[in-house]
């Protein structure tokens, strides 16, 4: 086969990043959380809140899944789309076998890759949407994660009648999804929110850490290897971006990553931000060292971060969402944690 002519699509770049040449916009995203996160600092800004927790579903399950499945209908309609202009899902959630997401979005019969990546999942959605509106293989693609406290404190923790004491090193699982429309060309008179232009995907990083209470403490090594590879893959440094934003460490996770990378030769304490920390006061709301889940770097993407680059307030920015690859089997046998992180280069696009 000829391959005059032919362009590429995107260049392997170092040992693990990938740079994207062609287009890979991010047209529009939505945000739906629960009521704790409506009282947060952030709560004009998403897009829906429910009236409950339970989302008007008889389950937390299923109440996670109508977060999806309100999000992706909310995100398609602001695209000005419909389910059958796009090509392929990326969803995940917590739950086990991705309940959320193949309940959640089962009537928009749209192609579905279901993924698994903890709190990392918005990370690798994104990544792999855009790679894949970049091959050229869809001029549309979806990528949708979510999380719930009350199922993830089910399935993980304890039953919510319990009543357990948190630890203040302790995360809140953030009821939350988000939603993006990633496209190839915008419209014809709409600006995108950003552009995705470089990923670097992220390895197995396991600490021994066996405290499913100190989420941060067993995903910052993580996110500290795949930040310190995205910098030599790229050759840069970390004043290339206006903001390195964590997904879900929280306050102690973030403590310990910027702590990691100094030790390493990257100063990123003035560009760092964590979604965790942002979606939540702790001194009024009292989430211990802040948010995580899924829908934590989701739902804050979304809502605060993409209409700051949109606007051109943030030029550039490191997405990296962590997360921490345990299940209810493997810390019943005593297994330790692993963490994974991912990053995704995120830039405003001048009209």
């Amino acid at each position: 086969m000829s391959t005059k002519n032919t362009k590429c699509t995107s260049v392997q770049v170092g040992k693990r990043s990938v740079r994207l040449d062609k287009p890979a916009y991010i047209l529009q995203s939505a945000s739906v959380v629960g009521t704790k996160e409506s009282e947060g600092p952030l709560g004009d800004l998403f897009d829906l809140v429910g009236e409950n927790d339970k989302f008007g579903e008889d389950s937390w399950e299923m109440a996670e899944a109508t977060l999806q499945k309100d999000a992706l209908t909310l995100a398609i309609g602001k695209a000005k789309l419909t389910p059958r202009d796009i090509r392929y899902v990326f969803a995940g959630d917590l739950l086990g076998q991705a309940m959320a997401s193949s309940f959640g979005l089962e009537s928009f019969e749209i192609p579905l890759f279901g993924l698994y990546g903890a709190c990392s999942t918005c990370g690798e959605s994104l990544s792999l949407a855009a790679m894949t509106v970049a091959a050229g293989y869809g001029n549309y693609v979806a990528a949708v994660t979510s999380s719930h406290f009350a199922s993830a404190e089910k399935q993980f923790r304890f039953p919510l009648e319990y009543a357990n004491q948190r630890p203040m090193c302790a995360t809140w699982t953030v009821t939350g999804s988000g939603a993006y429309i990633l496209g190839s060309k915008t419209k014809e008179n709409e600006s995108p929110l950003g552009r995705i232009t470089g990923v670097t995907t992220g390895v197995i990083v396991d600490y021994g850490i066996k405290d499913s209470m100190n989420m941060g403490a067993a995903m910052a090594p993580a996110a500290c290897e795949t930040i310190e590879t995205h910098f030599k893959d790229f050759g840069i440094n970390p004043k290339e971006y206006d903001k390195i934003i964590t997904g879900d460490l929280g306050t102690v996770g973030s403590e310990i990553l910027t702590t990691m990378l100094k030790e390493r030769g990257y100063e990123i304490s003035r560009q760092h931000e964590d979604c965790g920390v942002k979606i939540f006061d702790d001194e009024t709301q009292n989430t211990g060292a802040g948010g995580s889940g899924c829908g934590c770097s989701a739902s804050v993407l979304s809502a605060y971060y993409l209409p700051k680059i949109a606007s051109g307030e943030l030029k550039k920015i490191l997405f990296v969402p962590t997360g921490a690859l345990l299940s209810p089997v493997s810390f019943n046998e005593g297994q330790s944690v692993p963490g994974i992180a991912h990053a995704v280069v995120i830039e405003h696009v001048e009209v």
